[in-house]
């Protein structure tokens, strides 16, 4: 497989059209625009395949994309329920895209995941376009988008309705857009489109979004084609772009009546900026998270090899050893790809240091976020020094490359136990005969050097594409999803080893006969029932497609609603059953359990004591509920 470079790209390419604007377009398909449809195509097929066997996903948010497409208000703050008791510990971006599928196509797994499916494709699409037009070279992006679609993790989130697929999209919309900056053609339209994305990813996710900034500023000051001192003109318009593109949903949230809102959740002060700087900003980093489920070890260690542990290593850590020794190669051998390398190069150190030693709750698909940094410095690192094979360095340099990663492939698959145990054998074998071979590739024919670069490429992609097709072969369900097989413990383990607490992280179960008896005489009610942890609540919210209370929101615990709040509720004749054995730190083990760590977690608790002790429970296959109509 040789990497040629494709003249006249870029502004270059635009002045050629200019100059030449009566020449018609060629009909023939090239080889490139063949590949680039079936990578696509490809993508699309990997991560839409099989699908509707994960159900809802994360029930969390699918019970709010139902409640948004029953409600404009539910839809526009986020809130987990149509009547709006309270929102997810998330801003609503996110959601508006399946709300609005669920609205249009009707409750279901698809209608839910779709969109996620979508941003994949569009983000491979974008990363392919970035890395051809900043190298010249199709192969070079081909070899780009082909790695991002087949990184296990992303994978797993563009087929998982956790917000991180919407993340991933808009932050590398914006890293596109700034380089569409640096060279100079219209720069601020550019740079301001790109800080509005950014913008929009903090409405998707908050301050994670914020990581890739370092990166975008770096980039513009370093290589765009204008003075100094229009490069800090242009970067302060981007500033104010992004903050008119998130400030406006935070105003307006902040500034709303709280008594005529949901409330905030994921706060115990019913705040959004105390949601952005706390639970979902320098909590995250700290560990003092007030309402969370703890942080540091909990979490697995900190640490700087921490996205090489058993946790992390097999979700996205195959080619980052690689893609670091790539990169710097890169910015000394092509010029011409210096921005997108430096990009690229700072996303992935600032990104990935971030993850390594935040102290707060850290999840291992986090590092999706990491994916388009480490696929995009594998395409131009690989054909930068394949372009320069000719040189003992350049071929030695790719070639002890290359033998590092199939030697960190083994030892990754050696961590799956009996998961296709004969993979890592056949990946060290072709790969390092593969390795030895590139360094002395410029001695051979080119067909044969062609075939030791398709090999070469096979062996270190064996691996991460083993775990992305595993990973698309198995329904993914609960809050912490991971990809790949089984490594022993990890990813979606609660601190002190268990698997997840009284419907905490995973969705409740409604059978048949609950769902009927909730839906008995259902339309005279504002909420149909009432349970603690908003996971235990989606379920029965999804199975009856009315409103569900999630008393404490995520967690269980915060102080929404207060005991006397919900008492006026229920005497008010709003608020049908209560269910018991909801998940949630407020509300552990049920009825009278132990309240725990952080926020006001007595207040589920004298909820539920109010409850048991006032109204007379039924157990209807095996859930006990008590009819708070009865009273």
């Amino acid at each position: 497989m040789t990497m040629t470079a494709t003249p006249q790209t870029g502004a270059r390419a635009e002045q050629a059209e200019q100059a030449e604007p009566h020449r018609p377009p060629s009909s023939r398909v090239t080889p490139e625009q063949a590949a680039l449809a079936a990578l696509l195509v490809g993508t699309g097929v990997l991560y839409l395949w099989g699908l509707g066997e994960s159900g809802y996903a994360n029930s969390f948010y699918s019970a709010a994309a139902q409640a948004g497409s029953e409600s404009w208000k539910a839809l526009f703050f986020g809130a987990s329920d149509a009547a709006g008791s309270i929102t997810v510990d998330k801003p609503p971006l996110a959601l508006w895209p399946m709300a609005l599928s669920v609205k249009v196509f009707g409750l279901s797994s698809w209608s839910i995941l779709v969109p996620q499916a979508l941003c994949g494709v569009a983000s491979v699409a974008l990363l392919h376009a970035a890395v051809r037009r900043t190298t010249g070279s199709a192969w070079a992006g081909l070899l780009a988008g082909a790695v991002l679609a087949l990184t296990p993790v992303a994978v797993l989130m563009f087929r998982f309705n956790n917000p991180d697929a919407l993340l991933v999209l808009l932050m590398l919309g914006a890293a596109v857009a700034t380089l569409r900056a640096v060279e100079g053609v219209h720069p601020v339209r550019w740079l301001a489109l790109g800080g509005a994305l950014v913008g929009l990813a903090f409405l998707t996710k908050m301050l994670q979004a914020f990581l890739v900034l370092p990166a975008l500023v770096l980039v513009y000051a370093l290589f765009a084609a204008v003075p100094l001192w229009k490069r800090l003109g242009h970067l302060l318009v981007a500033f104010v772009a992004m903050v008119a593109s998130a400030a406006w949903y935070v105003a307006i949230v902040e500034l709303w009546p709280a008594a005529s809102r949901p409330y905030i959740g994921g706060s115990q002060g019913n705040s959004i900026l105390e949601l952005t700087l706390g639970y979902n900003g320098l909590g995250r980093l700290t560990g003092e998270e007030e309402g969370s489920v703890g942080g540091g070890n909990g979490w697995g260690g900190t640490g700087i090899l921490r996205l090489f542990g058993a946790d992390n290593g097999g979700q996205v850590a195959w080619l980052v050893p690689a893609t670091l020794v790539l990169g710097v190669a890169a910015l000394f051998l092509a010029r011409r790809a210096r921005p997108v390398v430096t990009l690229f190069l700072a996303w992935l150190l600032v990104t990935g240091l971030t993850f390594s030693l935040m102290a707060g709750i850290y999840h291992a698909y986090y590092t999706v976020a990491l994916a388009p940094a480490v696929a995009a410095l594998v395409g131009v690192g690989t054909w930068a020094l394949w372009q320069r094979r000719d040189s003992l360095v350049a071929s030695a340099v790719l070639g002890v490359t290359m033998a590092f990663t199939v030697a960190f492939a083994f030892f990754l698959l050696d961590r799956s136990g009996d998961y296709v145990p004969w993979l890592k054998y056949v990946v060290a074998t072709l790969g390092l005969a593969a390795a030895v071979m590139v360094v002395g590739v410029r001695h051979l024919p080119r067909r044969v050097g062609a075939l030791v670069a398709a090999t070469a490429l096979a062996a270190s992609l064996a691996g991460p594409t083993a775990y992305a097709l595993s990973t698309a072969a198995t329904p993914h369900t609960g809050s912490i999803p991971s990809a790949g097989p089984s490594t022993g413990g990890g990813p979606g383990a609660m601190p002190g080893g268990g698997t997840g607490v009284g419907g905490l992280l995973e969705g409740s179960t409604a059978t048949d006969d609950v769902t009927a008896l909730l839906l008995e005489d259902a339309d005279s009610y504002t909420w149909v029932a009432a349970t603690v942890g908003a996971n235990s609540a989606a379920g029965y919210q999804l199975a009856t497609e009315r409103s569900v209370m999630p008393i404490g929101g995520f967690n269980g615990s915060d102080p929404s609603p207060t005991l006397a709040q919900f008492q006026q509720w229920v005497a008010d004749g709003e608020v049908h059953w209560f269910v018991s054995g909801g998940g949630g730190l407020g509300g552990m083990g049920g009825m009278g359990g132990p309240t725990g760590a952080g926020g006001d977690t007595g207040t589920t608790s004298e909820i539920s004591a109010w409850v048991e002790a006032t109204f007379d429970a039924v157990t209807v296959d095996g859930v006990t509920l008590y009819d708070l109509s009865a009273g």
